[in-house]
């Protein structure tokens, strides 16, 4: 049996230090809970992407901490042996310490282990407050959902020289403040290589590029289950989608045709008990 995953053994991974590369995929109920923690996965995000591949939201932007609590309970009741990081949501840590705080509460509550927020230096008087108040913190810098409108849309950050220094000192500044992990969202690989040389905590990419120390996608992704939109960075490993479609419309034809459900698919009453009604018949 493998052990449960910690804040400190995620923080420990570097792979400079010859460490196994980070995995971790979203999640945002149980049954997938349970095939990612199968997996052998060491973290599992409940992210703010549910908006998107499960409450059919075209952005992040309307998640509330009450979404990401309900979906991390369900996650939580698992019991998986991966670490879960739950998302902070647009606002939720935007308007003051405090109330970071007491959101981040609400999510640690609701069977978090850790939680994790967008953006660099401006974050950091919310994630001192958050390592202060015991809440282990994953970092998030680069392409931020959540500031799609400030950015212009999805777009890839640090690609010019000064855009690319300043993520490497926000990655530094958010390690100093308590970050146990930074997650590095689409930023050229040289760019997100250099952060990962530059810090003492393991960064983990999506649309990063091989050399952070871990790598994580959308379950929905991973398996071919969102068709709407297939970022670069995706690898389908399978194509879920399609092959439900077909399976459904398997039963539906069945349902139609009379093929489903058999006898065999059927409750028996015992022939006594069916005479005695007046009942007579296979079924």
């Amino acid at each position: 049996m493998a052990q449960q995953m910690t804040v400190p053994a995620v923080r420990a991974r570097k792979a400079s230090d010859g460490a196994d590369p980070l995995v971790m995929l979203t999640s945002y109920d149980a049954p997938g809970a349970r095939m990612v923690d199968q997996a052998g996965v060491d973290l599992i995000l409940v992210g703010d992407s549910v908006a998107m591949v499960v409450l059919g939201y075209d952005d992040t932007l309307q998640v509330t901490v009450a979404d990401i609590a309900h979906h991390t309970a369900a996650v939580a009741r698992t019991r998986p042996e991966a670490l879960i990081v739950a998302d902070m949501p647009w606002m939720s840590y935007h308007v003051s310490v405090e109330e970071t705080v007491r959101n981040a509460a609400v999510l640690i509550r609701a069977g978090a282990q850790a939680v994790k927020l967008e953006g660099g230096r401006r974050r950091l008087p919310m994630i001192e407050a958050l390592v202060a108040a015991e809440v282990p913190v994953m970092g998030h810098i680069g392409l931020t959902p959540q500031s799609m409108h400030t950015m212009g849309g999805f777009k890839v950050q640090g690609r010019d020289a000064q855009a690319a220094l300043e993520l490497v000192d926000d990655a530094k500044e958010l390690a100093h403040a308590g970050c146990f992990a930074i997650v590095l969202e689409g930023v050229p690989g040289r760019v997100a290589a250099r952060i990962t040389r530059t810090v003492d905590v393991p960064t983990i990419g999506i649309g990063a590029g091989p050399d952070c120390d871990g790598q994580v996608l959308v379950f929905h992704d991973v398996l071919g289950l969102e068709h709407r939109v297939v970022p670069k960075f995706v690898r389908r490993y399978a194509d879920l989608y399609t092959e439900g479609v077909v399976a459904l419309r398997h039963f539906a034809d069945d349902v139609r045709s009379g093929a489903f459900p058999t006898v065999d698919e059927t409750y028996r009453m015992a022939d006594a008990e069916a005479e005695a009604l007046g009942l007579y018949g296979a079924a």
